[in-house]
C-alpha cells in the first residue's frame, strides 16, 4: 500500500489479472463505487479480462445501468468487442436489458459491429422494435 510519497510497486502479471478479475465482479454486481476506485488507482477503464470482457461488456451483459453510466463516464470505450467479437450493445439485448442498450446507443454504439451486430441479435431476439425506438429518439434530438 503506499502511503502517497512512496509510488506503489507496479503489479505483476498474476497481480493483474487477480485485480481485474475482482473488478470484473464489481462490474457484474454493479458496485460502482467500488469498482470506481479501482479506476482511480490507476486500473484502466477499457482493461479486458481473460476472455477480452472489458468492464462494461460485463456491466452491460448483467443490466448495471449505473455501473455502464459511471464507465462510459470514464471513457469506457461502446465498441469494444471481446475476444468473441461480441460487442455489449449486442450482449445487453440479448440479455433484455433495455436500459443498457439506451445507454449504449446514446453514448455512440455500433449497432453492425462484432458477431453477432447488435441490430442481427435485436432480430435474431425478437427485439427490432426496440432499436427502432432507439433510433427514432436520437433522430428527434438532433
Amino acid at each position: 500500500m503506499s502511503d502517497g510519497c512512496t509510488p506503489a510497486p507496479a503489479l505483476g502479471p498474476e497481480q493483474l489479472e487477480h485485480v481485474v478479475a475482482l473488478a470484473g465482479d464489481l462490474a457484474r454486481a454493479g458496485q460502482s463505487a467500488e469498482l470506481e476506485e479501482f479506476l482511480d488507482h490507476g486500473l484502466p477503464v477499457d482493461v479486458p479480462d481473460h476472455d477480452g470482457n472489458t468492464l462494461l461488456m460485463l456491466a452491460a451483459y448483467h443490466g448495471q445501468p449505473a455501473t455502464v453510466r459511471a464507465l462510459l463516464a470514464r471513457g469506457a470505450d461502446p465498441n469494444q468487442r471481446n475476444s468473441r467479437d461480441q460487442s455489449p450493445v449486442a450482449g445487453a439485448l440479448f440479455k433484455g436489458e433495455d436500459d443498457v442498450v439506451r445507454l449504449l446507443v446514446a453514448a455512440g454504439a455500433d449497432l453492425d459491429a462484432g458477431t453477432p451486430t447488435a441490430r442481427a441479435a435485436a432480430q435474431l431476439f425478437g427485439r427490432s422494435e426496440l432499436l427502432d425506438e432507439l433510433l427514432d429518439e436520437l433522430l428527434d434530438e438532433l
